[in-house]
């Protein structure tokens, strides 16, 4: 894989782009900071939300009238979920990809700023209304709960301007085929744009939902709106989104953890194949959030079952990969025991850590969305807490640490700083608190979720019935686990203000992990996108639009609005 100051800038044709050899354009870095910026106010205020909620459920705290359990919901869903996961992975995929691809054109940062101007100014909107409690509809906002209708104009903006950074993204991929004829685009790159490919899939379905159905029915032009067809909308978005996370978290344990650990990347063909199968086959997946809903029929859940599978497949290449990432740098340092390369990985370097207590998390996660989409046993966990453990499994401790661990090169690579010894070790540190934090409040969730807990509930004392007694103990675990996270957000933004402001000057790279061949190269037709996205759209053809009709004929009774309190 080529490095930024070889071959890509320097191809025939094509002006050296000095500021970039060395990195990436001030105005490259600006806008990636811009994107982490609020990324990370996004986790401070989700953060502090998240605790207060698990504080008020297992009774040790009391919120004032003023503010609704339900509002401290939404909030930690909405900043969590959409919020931190969008910005971050815009600013880290927009510097990588400048990073291997010597800049990003001119097109895609008028793009990006018009984006983050979108999204940010739809995340104020969406804030405001959430804390003033006019939005208290949590982050799936299901119809038929209705928020304010400016709440889902600051939803509408934030998906255009998702939208606008995809349209950016492409330009520079594009661009830089264009000006590199008959040769490979950088694994990196091949990865940020398949990002950007399923947030156009994702994004068009959730404006379809909020922009075409919920803002008429919210603003009282219609009076009423078909659930069914809005969870279904829905979850064709929040499906992808998870996977978008989780492509952009892969994206450092395949291109960036080898470098790290001093070895090089295993396979570049096994890469790619396992990013075009979750591209294609991602979206589908959204239906095993149905799998109890009424007005799907059993032979579609049974479709949609084996459709969800089909994404185990990826995750099975990516765990390989990453072993035999691991087991070959140790061979290539002369271990020659069994397990002996476990010793040389770099346990200390904080960037190697987070990215592999990430991905032991990541076993149970996935152990866990097995079991939510497998039919029969989705039906004990589906409405229960189990559910929200799993999700604090993959986005919070999968997802949330590898954007960690990416942090500790990032913002010193784009603050021309370097990460000193004493930062380093608080990074440990900091890995080792969240990790803690999140086993001991998703351990808690999934054995409570067993018994019977339900989820999206801010009371569950039940009057004091005997079944929710057993229940108990087990909040109280999760509350604790809260404190800790809360704890382990204060050292990561001290060591965040450390690596952006106050460390050693310094040159930090962006970590590109090389081939161990060139004859293990991609063919070139692996970057014709437009084969992928055909079949992508296949896909979900063959997933949607029986369902879809069938809800748009009008055979499902509209609802009303409620308010939520």
């Amino acid at each position: 894989m080529a490095h930024i100051n070889e071959a890509p800038i320097l191809h025939k044709g094509t002006a050296v782009n000095e500021d970039a050899a060395d990195g990436i354009t001030g105005r490259d870095i600006r806008l990636s900071a811009a994107n982490l910026f609020i990324a990370f106010i996004a986790l401070l205020i989700g953060g502090f939300a998240g605790l207060l909620q698990g504080l008020v459920r297992s009774g040790f705290f009391e919120l004032p009238s003023w503010i609704s359990y339900y509002a401290l919901l939404t909030a930690h869903g909405v900043m969590f979920i959409l919020v931190l996961s969008s910005f971050f992975s815009i600013g880290y995929l927009y510097a990588g990809t400048s990073r291997v691809l010597g800049g990003l054109a001119n097109k895609t940062i008028a793009f990006g700023w018009t984006g983050f101007a979108l999204m940010t100014t739809g995340t104020l909107i969406a804030a405001f209304l959430i804390v003033t409690g006019n939005a208290n509809v949590l982050y799936t906002f299901y119809t038929p709960m209705q928020a304010h209708p400016w709440f889902y104009i600051g939803l509408a903006l934030i998906v255009v301007g998702i939208l606008l950074n995809c349209i950016g993204m492409f330009i520079t991929y594009q661009s830089w085929r264009k000006r590199n004829p008959g040769k490979l685009t950088p694994l990196f790159a091949f990865f940020a744009n398949a990002v950007f490919v399923l947030w156009v899939f994702a994004s068009l379905f959730i404006a379809v939902f909020v922009i075409a159905m919920v803002i008429p029915w919210a603003f009282g032009w219609v009076a009423t709106i078909d659930p069914m067809m809005g969870r279904t909308l829905f979850w064709a978005f929040g499906h992808t989104l998870v996977n978008i996370w989780m492509l952009t978290s892969i994206s450092a344990w395949y291109v960036a953890m080898p470098k790290i650990i001093g070895g090089k990347v295993f396979s570049d063909s096994l890469a790619r194949v396992a990013v075009v199968i979750l591209v294609v086959a991602n979206v589908p997946g959204g239906f095993h959030h149905q799998i109890l809903d009424p007005g799907l029929s059993v032979n579609v859940k049974f479709l949609h079952v084996i459709q969800t599978f089909m994404i185990i497949f990826p995750s099975l290449m990516t765990a390989f990969a990453m072993l035999a990432t691991m087991e070959r740098t140790g061979r290539a340092k002369g271990v020659t025991s069994l397990l002996g390369w476990w010793k040389t990985l770099p346990w200390s370097d904080a960037r190697f850590f987070a990215l592999i207590v990430a991905m032991f998390a990541y076993i149970p996660a996935g152990l866990g969305g097995i079991i939510n989409a497998s039919n029969q046993i989705n039906q004990v966990v589906h409405n229960s807490i189990w559910v929200t453990g799993h999700l604090h499994l993959t986005v919070g401790t999968t997802v949330i640490l590898t954007f960690f661990g990416i942090s500790y090169w990032l913002i010193p690579y784009l603050s021309g700083r370097k990460m000193t010894p004493t930062i380093n070790r608080l990074a440990v540190a900091q890995t080792v608190i969240w990790a803690s934090g999140m086993l001991l409040m998703s351990g808690a969730m999934h054995i409570n979720g067993l018994l019977g807990s339900p989820r999206r509930t801010a009371n569950t004392s039940y009057n004091g019935h005997s079944a929710a007694a057993d229940w108990a103990m087990y909040e109280t675990l999760m509350a604790m686990g809260g404190v800790i996270l809360v704890v382990g957000i204060i050292l990561l933004v001290y060591i965040w203000a450390q690596l952006a402001f106050f460390a050693p000057k310094g040159k930090t790279d962006f970590p590109i992990g090389e081939d161990y061949s060139p004859s293990d190269a991609s063919p070139l037709f692996m970057d014709r996108w437009s084969v992928w996205v055909a079949l992508a759209t296949v896909s979900v053809a063959i997933a949607y639009i029986i369902p879809l009709i069938d809800f748009a004929s009008g055979h499902n009774p509209g609802s009303p609005p409620f308010l939520m309190p």
